[in-house]
């Protein structure tokens, strides 16, 4: 997979580990002054580290880019969010689609509710309505910031702040919150007044398709409201696993 050109000629400033000790606002300022405005931030609504990133983002360059991959099965309450942060930030926010006629087959075949049936239908609506639009979407960027930190979950514990996707098409990616606390997050939000999800106040943690998220119990981990009833799950849709971990099917 062929590398951007701007990732590449900026490549020796983050191996190995260059940008480790950067503060978040810090490497945003770095991929603002390098990218922009070919650089957004990938924000699901449904997570406080997204509404964080976008806040910090417009406070150095207002007219910063995020986008928000709609899959057609999100909450109501995360398109709420969507109109009070376009109000709130006079933002453009850029809302991405999957394929109409990938998704009309895939229900066709196998049903609305597919996912629950085995991890490989889960996998697939993932892909077809998260993943693959993704993809095609960042080809017209050279950088993009998600909200990644590395306690999420296991398979995101060594999580760099700042990589190379290869597998997004060789463009730079930005973890600026990876060694954040979920407290981190919440007091960044209070301090500043951020719009977040409502959700979040309802034991919503983790807010992604409705069908596919639940409210946690006291005592689980932040993600297992996802996909909640597949086994030994990893709690991902396959937009943050690398091609071999994604197992045909990501924040």
């Amino acid at each position: 997979m062929p590398i951007k050109p701007t990732s590449k000629r900026l490549l020796p400033s983050i191996e190995p580990g260059g940008m480790e000790s950067s503060s978040a606002q810090e490497i945003l300022s770095w991929g603002i002054k390098n990218f922009h405005p070919r650089l957004a931030l990938s924000a699901s609504f449904g997570a406080p580290e997204g509404m964080a990133l976008l806040d910090m983002m417009h406070q150095i360059e207002p007219t910063s880019r995020v986008f928000v991959l709609d899959t057609g099965r999100l909450h109501p309450a995360s398109y709420d969010l969507v109109d009070h942060i376009r109000d709130r930030y006079d933002k453009a926010v850029e809302v991405i689609l999957p394929d109409a006629q990938d998704v009309q087959e895939m229900v066709n075949e196998r049903g609305m509710n597919l996912f629950y049936e085995s991890v490989e239908s889960r996998q697939l609506c993932c892909r077809l309505r998260k993943v693959e639009p993704m993809r095609r979407y960042v080809q017209d960027l050279d950088a993009y910031v998600s909200g990644l930190r590395r306690a999420q979950n296991l398979n995101r514990e060594n999580t760099p702040k700042v990589e190379l996707d290869v597998a997004a098409g060789g463009l730079m990616k930005l973890n600026p919150l990876a060694d954040w606390t979920r407290e981190q997050v919440m007091d960044y939000v209070a301090e500043h007044n951020v719009p977040i999800n409502r959700l979040h106040k309802e034991g919503f943690p983790s807010v992604g398709c409705q069908p596919c998220t639940r409210a946690v119990k006291p005592g689980e981990s932040e993600r297992s409201g996802r996909w909640w009833w597949e086994e030994d799950g990893d709690e991902e849709c396959g937009l943050h696993l690398p091609d071999e971990q994604e197992g045909g099917s990501g924040i």
